[in-house]
């Protein structure tokens, strides 16, 4: 087995099981590992820190499988990640009424590189990394024999697979082929997802704790759901009463979704309304217009694309927060939500609470909102938790 060995004090975030490690960390590679294939990972004293996989292309080198050097990686290895990985699911989420779900979030499940997501009868699979690719078919087939899932289709069509010098694919892999559009059980409600080319895997399965929050609030209120997609915040509002809800977004397509699952759960079109805009503009027309509402959802897409955009993105936040502390009455909500990994808490935090002083508005912070629990963090790898999100009653 090839081995990678680290500079001189750069052992310390394996030793705390971080599973990464950047190449600038590297001192040298004894053997020619091809990409994706295992190694071993020593420190500059020879001994061994971890076992994981090799991308001579990405910018982290290796991506920790396993931190037991009695360990194999194969497809006994998979298998009982992926056992484990389904069984936490389980314990998280026993008859609920919920049929889709993330059922393996790459490295806090110990699999660096792969997403699964369950849709109903069918698994959506994203393999994104260099060792997750080069064991790919075992992945498969371990997934086929353990969930008996009708089928299995690729989403690995993102961004990160070209930093792993891979190309981008979707298909089917295994069994059926999904239909067009997808029909899913979450918390009493149905939802259509597009899982060939709808946002990440066809739907936003870490705010589904969220949405539940809004439906809470929501009773004969008005709601504004910005940045809609195909909906999900507006259709929960509508579950727990809300009087009217409003979803912007700039793709017809989605909202042409939206209005389906709007029906399909019942409710008329005298309670929702569809509006494709830019939702930047659409807030400041309201905002000239005295337009007001009681709640206000805020789930824009990442803005934040590496640590250069991060100033960039900052403002953004800052002035989307700051036009919706406007277009709040006294006593609403504002639900405001940032995706980027890179975007830390306090910083956001810090970012809402000047839009609100901006806007002239006083807020308090009722919920402090994250990814839904299947979306698991790993303590060793805080970096999954991505998602933030802030509940803000606005005075």
């Amino acid at each position: 087995m090839a081995e990678v060995i680290l500079k001189p004090g750069r052992e310390k975030s394996l030793v705390r099981h971080h599973p990464w490690v950047f190449s600038g960390a590297v001192r040298e590679v004894r053997g020619r590992p091809a990409p994706g294939e295992t190694v071993d990972v020593l420190s500059a004293e020879g001994g061994f820190l971890a076992r994981g996989a090799y991308s001579p292309e990405s910018q982290i080198r290796v991506r920790a499988w396993t931190f037991n050097p009695e360990e194999a990686v194969g497809p006994a290895f998979f298998r009982s990640r992926l056992i484990n990985a389904l069984e936490v699911r389980e314990t998280l989420m026993p008859g609920n009424g919920t049929d889709c779900m993330r059922l393996v979030s790459s490295e806090s499940d110990g699999l660096p590189g792969l997403v699964v997501d369950r849709y109903a009868d069918y698994l959506v699979c994203q393999f994104l990394t260099a060792g997750a690719e080069l064991f790919r078919a075992t992945i498969v087939a371990e997934l086929e024999k353990l969930t008996r899932c009708a089928g299995i289709f690729e989403r690995s069509d993102v961004d990160v697979r070209h930093k792993e010098g891979l190309a981008p694919r979707t298909g089917c892999i295994s069994g059926r082929e999904p239909p067009d559009l997808v029909t899913v059980r979450e918390g009493g409600l149905k939802y259509l997802v597009d899982v060939r080319g709808g946002h990440k895997t066809g739907f936003y399965l870490d705010q589904r704790d969220n949405r539940a929050c809004l439906a809470r609030y929501a009773s004969g209120r008005e709601v504004l759901n910005c940045f809609s997609y195909t909906g999900a915040f507006g259709v929960a509002a509508l579950k727990g009463g809300a009087h009217c809800v409003v979803n912007v977004d700039s793709s017809r397509a989605a909202l042409e979704l939206a209005r389906k699952n709007a029906e399909i759960n019942g409710f008329s079109h005298a309670d929702v309304k569809y509006t494709e805009a830019d939702v930047f503009s659409l807030l400041r027309q309201y905002r000239d217009r005295g337009r007001r509402f009681d709640i206000v959802v805020l789930d824009p897409p990442r803005f934040v694309e590496s640590r250069s955009t991060l100033m960039r993105a900052s403002r953004g936040y800052k002035d989307i927060n700051l036009l919706a502390f406007k277009l709040i009455r006294p006593g609403g909500l504002l639900f405001t939500f940032s995706c980027s990994g890179l975007m830390e808490r306090d910083l956001f935090g810090k970012i809402v609470a000047d839009a609100a002083l901006d806007a002239g508005r006083e807020a308090r912070i009722v919920n402090v909102l994250t990814q839904s629990s299947d979306h698991v963090v790993s303590l060793s790898f805080p970096e999954a938790a991505y998602l933030k999100g802030l509940v803000c009653s606005v005075w």
